[in-house]
């Protein structure tokens, strides 16, 4: 299956500012790409750049400027559910299934692969409840 359709979830770390570029070479690799961010994600990054790089309005709430973002459709619609950066926070909600924010209800909601590619502090990504979390994520 050839992956053409990419949501990525960016979370709040410092880099989220990376984030940017992947939308970026995506985009022009002819990828579309949808953007979740997290509240705390738009600390480090606007998501105005994001929709800019992305050509589509970055989401951030499941109810946002009057409209509702179906996490369900959002999870179908992806052939490829990349989160990146994803914080320890966010790796810990992904293992034990918190779903307090849109860009956790479309993760639950995926019918694709689901990448995470891991950014924090190296204590914290040592630290054996972050590690035992990515292990029950690559479980699933």
């Amino acid at each position: 299956m050839s992956i053409q359709r990419i949501v990525l979830g960016v979370s709040g770390g410092i880099a989220a500012y990376k984030s940017a570029y992947l939308v970026r070479e995506l985009v022009k690799a002819g990828k579309e790409v949808k953007v979740i961010m997290t509240d705390s994600a738009k600390e480090f990054i606007g998501p105005i750049t994001l929709s800019a790089l992305s050509k589509n309005s970055v989401l951030t709430k499941i109810h946002q400027d009057g409209n509702w973002n179906d996490h369900v459709e959002l999870g179908q619609w992806a052939d490829l559910m990349l989160i990146a950066p994803a914080t320890a926070n966010t790796i810990a909600k992904m293992a034990h299934g918190q779903c307090d924010n849109l860009l956790m209800a479309v993760y639950l909601s995926a019918k694709c692969q689901v990448v995470v590619a891991p950014a924090m502090d190296l204590d914290m990504y040592a630290h054996p409840s972050t590690q035992r979390n990515l292990c029950t994520l690559k479980d699933y």
